[in-house]
C-alpha cells in the first residue's frame, strides 16, 4: 500500500493484529488525546500500530526486533505446547484458521485462556461479515505455559514478569503497547495444524495491545496481533486489524499535520484520489456501491480524508471501523473481507476426503461456508438436478449406475451473496470437490 511520511501501514496478521489494537482502545477516556503519528526509530526493527484510547485512531512506531534464539521455554514446562480445537469447521486447507497463542498464563490457568479464546472469538463473530461466515473458520488455541501469572508492565512499569512469550505494557516507553517476542510467537504458532491469523492474549485487563504489520512468518501468516485477554474492547481492534490482513484495507483517518497527497491511486479499494463524480465516470475502485446506504451508516460516495491524509484522498463513508472502532465495516470494506475470507477457504468442504474410495451406496456430506452459498450436484459432468441444494447425498440416488465402470461425483459450490458486486472478487467465491465412486 502507499506508504505516508514519518510512518508506514503495513497489512497485519489476519485476525491477530486486530485484536491487539483493540486492546489499546479500552483505555480510560482520560488517556492523552489524539497524538501525532510517532516517527519511526533510526535504527531497524518491527513496525507495530496500537491505540492509546477508547474509539481513538490508531498510531504507529518502530519497536526493536525480537532477538534470535530465543523460540522456546529452557528447560520445557508440561504442557507447553498442547494445542486444542476451540472451532471446528473442516479440514484445515478448506477454512480460514485463526491461532490464539495464550502469554501470562500458569499450567493452573490454561482453561481461563480456553475460555478467554472462545469469549474473543465470540465478540467478533458478532460484526459482520464474520457473522454470516463463523462456518468459513476453524479455531485453535495453543497453550504457551508462562512460569509467573501475568504480563510485566501490568499494573506499573516496574513490574516483571516471566512469561513464555515475554508480554510487557509500556513497550518502547509507550504504556498502553503490548510487546512480545515475535521469535517464541513462531514457534508456539508452528505447533497448529494451520495458521492463516494469529492472535496473542496475554492475561491482563489492563488496556493494551499491538499489531505487529511487518512479520515475515516462516509457517504461513501475515504477522501477529497482541490483547489483553479480558479487555472488553479488544475485540473492535482484532476487526479493525483484520481489515488490513485479510481485506487489505487502508486506514481511512487522516492526520491533518500531513496535508494534501499527491501520489498516485493507491492501491487499496478503499481510498482514492477520485472524488464520487469521477468514480462513477471512470468506473473505478469502489463505483458500484455509490448511492447506496451503507452498515456503518450513511451512503456510499466520496468522503475527502483518508490513508493518514486530510487532503487529496477520498474513502467510501463517513466512519467505518477503519476510520473509528466500535462502528461496522461499509459496504466496499464488506465486500473486501468476503473476498479476503476466500482467500483462505472455499464455499463448501466435506469430511470425506476426494482421495477416498466412495462405495455407491455411501453417503457424501458437504458443508457450506455461508447461507447465502449454493450447490449443485454432478455425475460424470452432468448435473443430477433433483439434488440441487443438497448437503448431503447417495451416489446411487444421483443416478450412479451399477455397471462395474469407474464414475465421479462432483459438489459444485457458489456463494452467491449480494455483499460482493467485484466480478473479478466473485471468481473466488466458488469451489468444487469430486470423488470417484467405486470400491
Amino acid at each position: 500500500m502507499h506508504k505516508p511520511p514519518m510512518h508506514r501501514r503495513i497489512p497485519l496478521a489476519v485476525g491477530a493484529v486486530a485484536v491487539a489494537a483493540l486492546a489499546a482502545v479500552a483505555a480510560p477516556a482520560a488517556a492523552a488525546g489524539p497524538a501525532a503519528p510517532a516517527k519511526p526509530h533510526p535504527q531497524p526493527g518491527q513496525h507495530v500500530e496500537y491505540f492509546t484510547e477508547p474509539g481513538g485512531h490508531p498510531h504507529h512506531t518502530v519497536v526493536p526486533a525480537s532477538p534470535a534464539g530465543t523460540q522456546s521455554l529452557r528447560p520445557p514446562v508440561a504442557g507447553d505446547g498442547t494445542v486444542t480445537p476451540v472451532v471446528t469447521n473442516g479440514p484445515v486447507g478448506a477454512k480460514l484458521d485463526i491461532v490464539f497463542i495464550g502469554d501470562g498464563y500458569t499450567a493452573s490457568q490454561q482453561d481461563a485462556f480456553h475460555a478467554a479464546v472462545r469469549a474473543k472469538w465470540a465478540k467478533m463473530t458478532a460484526v459482520e461479515p464474520y457473522a454470516s461466515y463463523r462456518a468459513l473458520f476453524n479455531v485453535w488455541a495453543v497453550d504457551a505455559v508462562s512460569r509467573e501469572s501475568g504480563v510485566s508492565g501490568d499494573p506499573a512499569q516496574g513490574v516483571v514478569k516471566d512469561t513464555a512469550l515475554g508480554s510487557g505494557f509500556f513497550c518502547d516507553g509507550v504504556e498502553r503497547l503490548l510487546c512480545v517476542d515475535t521469535n517464541k510467537v513462531e514457534s508456539y504458532a508452528a505447533k497448529a495444524p494451520a495458521a492463516d491469523l494469529v492472535v496473542v492474549l496475554s492475561n491482563s485487563t489492563k488496556y493494551g495491545g499491538a499489531g505487529y504489520n511487518d512479520v515475515v512468518s516462516k509457517v504461513g501468516y501475515d504477522g501477529i496481533a497482541t490483547a489483553s485477554s479480558d479487555n472488553d474492547r479488544s475485540d473492535q481492534i482484532a476487526v479493525h486489524e483484520t481489515g488490513h490482513s485479510l481485506g487489505k484495507l487502508a486506514d481511512e483517518y487522516q492526520y491533518d499535520e500531513y496535508g494534501t497527497y499527491t501520489g498516485d491511486e493507491p492501491w487499496e479499494s478503499n481510498i482514492s484520489t477520485l472524488d464520487a463524480g469521477r468514480m462513477g465516470a471512470q468506473r473505478q475502485k469502489w463505483y458500484r456501491w455509490l448511492g447506496q446506504p451503507s452498515p456503518d451508516g450513511g451512503v456510499v460516495g466520496g468522503y475527502e480524508g483518508g490513508g493518514y491524509y486530510p487532503k487529496g484522498l477520498f474513502r467510501p463513508t463517513d466512519n467505518s471501523i477503519m476510520r473509528s472502532l466500535g462502528r461496522e465495516f461499509n459496504l466496499p470494506g464488506r465486500e473486501a473481507m468476503i473476498a479476503g475470507f476466500y482467500r483462505h477457504a472455499t464455499p463448501l468442504s466435506s469430511a470425506t476426503p476426494e482421495d477416498a474410495r466412495v462405495g455407491r451406496d455411501d453417503r457424501i456430506t458437504v458443508r457450506l461456508s455461508a447461507a447465502t452459498v449454493t450447490v449443485r450436484w454432478y455425475v460424470d459432468g452432468r448435473e443430477a438436478r433433483a439434488a440441487r441444494g443438497r448437503t448431503s447425498v447417495v451416489p446411487r440416488s444421483l443416478g450412479v449406475p451399477r455397471d462395474g465402470r469407474p464414475h465421479t461425483v462432483t459438489a459444485s459450490a457458489v456463494d452467491t451473496t449480494d455483499a460482493v458486486r467485484d466480478p473479478e472478487l466473485r471468481k473466488r467465491l466458488t469451489g468444487a470437490l469430486t470423488w470417484k465412486i467405486g470400491r
